[in-house]
Formats: structure tokens, sequence, C-alpha cells
């Protein structure tokens, strides 16, 4: 089975192409913005009741529709978490990925949300690296786009997912400031383990909120 020979700096501008298209910016504009709530025209049904006689009904009690609850609540829970499907082990990490080619056979395809929860997986039992640039050290540590191209190569997501994947990576970083791509932000001097997952956590929370 052919596999890719994409490299986390190819990801990278691929990206954050994807990233800068009107299209794209359609998709990343207003997603953490909720529906407004509904004006409630006043009729007498809902004025105040008299202090000796209850409501008719618990709803009257809301200040808000029930729909629009459970929606907010909806919203509120944290990202589901991927499949549970185990990582080869530590000597995986350190195999070339062509030997994991046939995990991807009838593999289904991914929201880029759940793509980004098995790359932070791979951070997580595999560890992270930040220097040299590059898919893995000789410990089989990836960095942040090393981690998404792995996890593509195990069977986790498209070529396009991927893509997408890293495309939520650059909105969140621009959210948070930072206007250069992934990998500088991956290999700063200042940059730790704790942060890239953050990075994952809150890049997942954006893409799963947003329906992706």
């Amino acid at each position: 089975m052919p596999t890719t020979t994409l490299t986390p700096d190819q990801l990278d501008r691929q990206a954050a192409r994807l990233h800068d298209t009107e299209a794209w910016q359609q998709i990343v504009a207003g997603w953490d913005i909720s529906t407004p709530e509904p004006v409630r025209p006043v009729s007498p049904d809902s004025a105040p009741h008299p202090p000796d006689r209850h409501p008719a009904d618990w709803r009257d009690l809301l200040s808000v529709p029930v729909d629009q609850l459970i929606a907010d609540s909806v919203r509120a829970l944290p990202p589901a978490p991927p499949r549970e499907r185990p990582l080869p082990g530590r000597l995986g990490a350190i195999l070339p990925d062509r030997l994991h080619a046939w995990r991807r056979i009838g593999q289904p395809e991914l929201q880029p949300s759940t793509h980004l929860a098995y790359a932070r997986q791979i951070l997580t039992e595999w560890g992270w690296q930040n220097t040299p640039y590059r898919l893995r050290n000789a410990r089989g540590a990836r960095c942040i786009c090393g981690a998404l191209l792995t996890a593509h190569r195990l069977g986790y997501g498209s070529l396009d997912t991927v893509d997408r994947a890293g495309a939520w990576l650059i909105a969140e970083l621009r959210s948070q400031g930072w206007t250069d791509l992934i990998g500088p932000w991956n290999r700063h001097p200042s940059r730790t383990a704790s942060d890239a997952l953050a990075l994952l956590d809150a890049t997942i929370r954006r893409a799963s909120f947003a329906g992706h």
C-alpha cells in the first residue's frame, strides 16, 4: 500500500495555505458565538403568579426556553474521546511508519477533532520533541506536526483530515496571538510538552464545537 512522503514542514505550509483561504475563514469565523437568546413576548399568562398559587408548569420558572438550555449544555460538554484503539508499543514509536501501513486498511474517515485527539495520544504515550524539527527523534518522540502525520499513517484519518486538523491548529494559534506557523511555535526555546498538549486540547475544543 503506498504511503505518503509528506514531511512536517510540508504539512505546516499546506495547513497555513488552507487556513488562509476565504472558504476556511468562513468556517472559523464566529465558531464560538452562541445563538442569541430569543425575546419572549410578555403575555397575561407569563405575568408573575400571586403568592398564594403555584405556577401551572415548571417551565414557567425558567428564564430561557428548554431547547436553549439543552443546546447550551451540549455545547459545554467536552469533546468525546476517540474510539479506543491502543497505539503500538514503544517499539512501534521508533519503527518506520511504512511498517504500520496495514493499520490503514478498512479504517473510516474521521473528523479533525478526533484526529487531533489521536495526535495528542501519540504525544502523551510516545513523547514530544521540539528540536530538531523533524518527524521524530531517536527515541520516537514527535513534534506536533509529526504527531499529526503519524496519526494518519497509523490509520487515523485521511490526508485531507490531516490538512484540516493543521488548519484548526493554525486558527487556535492565531487566536492566541501567534502569527507564524506551527513548526516555529513547536520549536520555540521556551516551549514545553505541557504547552503542546494544552494547544491540542484547545484546538480539539475549537474544532469540536464547530462541528468538525
